[in-house]
C-alpha cells in the first residue's frame, strides 16, 4: 500500500512527482506530500508541503506556494502508525529540517528506536514510526547520505521501502528496501524511483526492482547499487511489457468498469503460449526439477482476499483433474499455525502484485520447510515471482481499480493451467485431455463478451429490486461457493452494502436467520452435479420471502419458477463456470455503488496492495 515516487534530473520535479502520484492512487491512501530540494540565498534548503485526504487537497496547495526544484520525493500514505492528519502525512524530516524521508511499510522496533533517539536529543512531532527513520538516518549522518541509510537501515526491523534526500547533496536520492516493493529507472539526464512501474512507464519501460537490503544512490547521472554493507550489487532488471495509455480510462467512468470489460481479452492473453511444440502444457517459469512436481502428495493453496477465493476454485481443479489434495489457506494464517510441510509439499502462493506481506512471508516459510513453491502473479518480477520454484503470469496487464476484476479471472485461468500442467504430470490426464480442457478454455473470452452484453439488465437491478437492499446474501455450492463470497466481496468493499456469502447448503444451520421480506439473495444455481439441490435452497430462501436474483446456465427455463431475477451465462464445463459466473456480480456490485455515488475506484479505508501484515 502506500505510493512513492522520486526525481532527481534538469526538469523540475514538482510536474513529475505530482503526476507519479496519480498514477499511484490507486494503491490506496489518505494522505499525499511532497519534499523538494531548494535554495534559499544560495543554500541548499529541504522544503515540505503535505496535506491529508486526496490529492486534490495537496495539488491545490501547491497551485497557491508552488515548490521549485529539480530533485524531490513525493509520497501517498494509507495510515498505520498514528491518524490520517497533516501532521502524520509523509514526507517526514529530522529535527533540522534538512534530511526529508518517505516510508511504505511498518518499523518493528521503532519505539525502541524513539527512546534511544530521545535519549540523544533528538525531538519528534508525529505519531508515526517513519518520522523516528527520518531522525534515525540524520543521526546516522556524517556527510554521506547512502552510508548513513545503510547504517541506519542495519538497526531497523520490519518490512519498509525508503527514500531519502539531504539539503547537503543536492541532487541525490538515496533508498533502500526490505519485503516492500521499490522499482527505479533512467532516462537521459534523470533517474526516477518508485513503488510501483506504474509510476515509472510514462518516462521508461527498463527498470531494476531492488532486492532486499539493498541500496540505491540516485543522481540525474544513473544510479549506484549496493548492499547494507557497500559492496556493488545489482538488482532485477527487467521491461515492462505495458505503456502508461493501458493504464488510463480509455472513455470509461470508473478504471473498475474498464477492467471489467477488459476481462476477454486479459484471459486471452493469459492463455497465450500455454503449450510447447509437442503440445505439452509449460509454465512460465521452471526452476526446479520438473520431477518434484510430479512427486507432489499434498497442495497447500495460499493467498489474501479475492486472491484467496480464485485459490478456493483452484482447489477443486487441482482435487478433480490432478488427483491430489488440496487445502486452501488464508496467508495471514497459514505460517501461524504450524502446517505440515514437507519436500514432496507444492504451496500455491496467489497475489497480483506479487508484493502482498502475508502471501511473501507464507512463501518464505513453505521454502524454510523445503516445500516447493509456485507463485501466480501479475507482475514479472515482483518479489513473490522471485520467491518461487516456478511461475505461472496472469498477464492482466495494469489494474487501477482498487477491487480486482480482472486479476480474480486471470488467476482463475492461470490456476486452471496449473491444474492441467500437475495432472500432465502426474500422468493423472492423458496429454490429449489436457489439451482439450485448454481448448474449452480458449474458448472462453467471446462466451465473457456475451456475458458483458447484459450490463443494462444488472444496472436496472441496482436501481430496482436491490436499490434499498440493506444486505445481500451470496449463497452457492461447488465451484459457486468461491464465486458467492467474491460476489459478496465486491458488493461491500464498493458500495458499503453488508453482503455475505454462504455455502447454500448450510442455509439451515443458521445464515437463513437473516432472510425476510424483501431480502435480497443471490444464488448461484449454473447446470452441474448439484444443480438440483441448489434449486432447493433458492426455494427455502423464497419461503422466507426473499427476491432472489439467479444466474443460471442459458436453456434452464425452468430456473423461471425459482427465481425473481435469472441472469445467464454460456453453458461450459462445470469447473469453468466460475470465469463467467462471477461477471454479472462485478457489474451488480459496481452498478450498486455508482447508485450510491461511491468512489467506485478508491473505496474507503482500502488499499489496492497490502504490503504491511
Amino acid at each position: 500500500m502506500c505510493g512513492i515516487i522520486g526525481y532527481t534530473g534538469g526538469a523540475w520535479a514538482l510536474p513529475v512527482l505530482v503526476e507519479g502520484l496519480r498514477t499511484l492512487e490507486y494503491r490506496g491512501y489518505d494522505s499525499a506530500g511532497v519534499a523538494l530540494m531548494d535554495t534559499d540565498d544560495g543554500s541548499p534548503v529541504v522544503r515540505v508541503a503535505k496535506h491529508s485526504g486526496k490529492l486534490a487537497n495537496l495539488e491545490e496547495a501547491l497551485r497557491e506556494r508552488p515548490l521549485p526544484g529539480s530533485t524531490g520525493l513525493g509520497h501517498t500514505r494509507w495510515a498505520t502508525h498514528g491518524v490520517p492528519n497533516d501532521r502524520n502525512a509523509h514526507p517526514h524530516t529530522d529535527d533540522s529540517g534538512r534530511l526529508a524521508l518517505v516510508h511504505n511499510g511498518i518499523i518493528e522496533n521503532y519505539t525502541q528506536l524513539r527512546e534511544e533517539l530521545s535519549d540523544r536529543g533528538h525531538g519528534f512531532r508525529s505519531d508515526t514510526d517513519t518520522e523516528v527513520v527520518a531522525c534515525l538516518v540524520a543521526d546516522r549522518y556524517r556527510g554521506e547520505l547512502a552510508a548513513a541509510v545503510r547504517e541506519a537501515m542495519c538497526r531497523v526491523r520490519g518490512a519498509f521501502a525508503i527514500a531519502a534526500v539531504h539539503a547537503d547533496e543536492p541532487g541525490t536520492i538515496v533508498a533502500c528496501r526490505r519485503e516492500a516493493p521499490l522499482v527505479i529507472g533512467c532516462m537521459d539526464g534523470a533517474s526516477l524511483l518508485a513503488s510501483d512501474v506504474a509510476g515509472l512507464v510514462a518516462h521508461t519501460r527498463d527498470v531494476e526492482a531492488l532486492l532486499d537490503d539493498q541500496v540505491a544512490t540516485l543522481t540525474p547521472n544513473g544510479v549506484t547499487v549496493t548492499d547494507l554493507g557497500g559492496a556493488p550489487a545489482q538488482g532485477h532488471r527487467y521491461r515492462v511489457d505495458w505503456d502508461v495509455d493501458a493504464a488510463e480510462k480509455q472513455g470509461y467512468p470508473h478504471f473498475m468498469l474498464k477492467e471489467i470489460h477488459e476481462q476477454p481479452q486479459a484471459v486471452r492473453d493469459t492463455l497465450i503460449g500455454r503449450t510447447d511444440a509437442d503440445g505439452r502444457l509449460v509454465l512460465d517459469e521452471l526452476r526446479c526439477d520438473p520431477d518434484e512436481l510430479r512427486h507432489v502428495d499434498k497442495v497447500y493453496v495460499v493467498a489474501c482476499g479475492t486472491s484467496y477465493h480464485a485459490g478456493l476454485v483452484a482447489k477443486y481443479a487441482i482435487e478433480h483433474w490432478a488427483g491430489v489434495p488440496v487445502e486452501a489457506e488464508i496467508a495471514s494464517e497459514f505460517r501461524y499455525r504450524d502446517p505440515i510441510l514437507s519436500s514432496h509439499t507444492l504451496v500455491v502462493t496467489i497475489s497480483q502484485s506479487g508484493e502482498t506481506a502475508d502471501t511473501l512471508a507464507a512463501a518464505s516459510h513453505a521454502r524454510d520447510q523445503q516445500a516447493r513453491v509456485v507463485a501466480v502473479t501479475n507482475v514479472v518480477g515482483s518479489s513473490l515471482a522471485r520467491e518461487a520454484d516456478a511461475v505461472v503470469y496472469t498477464r492482466a496487464g495494469p489494474e487501477i481499480a482498487v477491487a480486482s476484476t480482472k486479476a480474480f479471472t486471470t488467476q482463475i485461468v492461470a490456476l486452471d493451467v496449473l491444474a492441467l500442467y500437475l495432472a500432465q504430470a502426474r500422468r493423472a490426464l492423458f496429454p490429449d485431455e489436457c489439451r482439450d480442457h485448454l481448448a474449452r478454455m480458449e474458448a472462453l473470452p467471446a462466451l465473457l463478451e456475451q456475458v458483458l452484453k447484459q450490463e443494462g439488465e444488472l444496472a436496472e437491478l441496482a436501481a430496482g429490486s436491490f436499490a434499498d437492499a440493506g444486505y445481500v446474501m451470496f449463497v452457492g455450492r461447488h465451484v459457486g461457493l468461491p464465486i458467492a463470497l467474491e460476489g459478496a466481496l465486491k458488493l461491500k468493499e464498493i458500495s458499503y452494502v453488508h453482503a455475505e456469502g454462504f455455502p447454500a447448503g448450510e442455509m439451515k444451520h443458521g445464515p437463513i436467520a437473516l432472510i425476510d421480506a424483501g431480502g435480497p439473495v443471490v444464488a448461484l444455481a449454473t447446470r452441474g452435479h448439484v444443480h438440483g439441490k441448489l434449486l432447493s435452497n433458492i426455494q427455502e430462501v423464497k419461503a422466507r420471502g426473499a427476491v432472489v436474483l439467479a444466474v443460471a446456465t442459458e436453456g434452464d427455463t425452468a430456473i423461471d419458477a425459482h427465481a425473481d431475477h435469472v441472469v445467464y451465462v454460456p453453458e461450459v464445463h462445470e469447473l469453468l463456470y466460475p470465469l463467467l459466473t462471477v461477471v454479472p456480480l462485478q457489474l451488480l456490485g459496481y452498478h450498486m455503488a455508482v447508485r450510491l455515488d461511491r468512489d467506485v475506484d478508491q473505496p474507503r479505508n482500502l488499499a489496492k496492495t497490502v504490503t504491511v501484515e
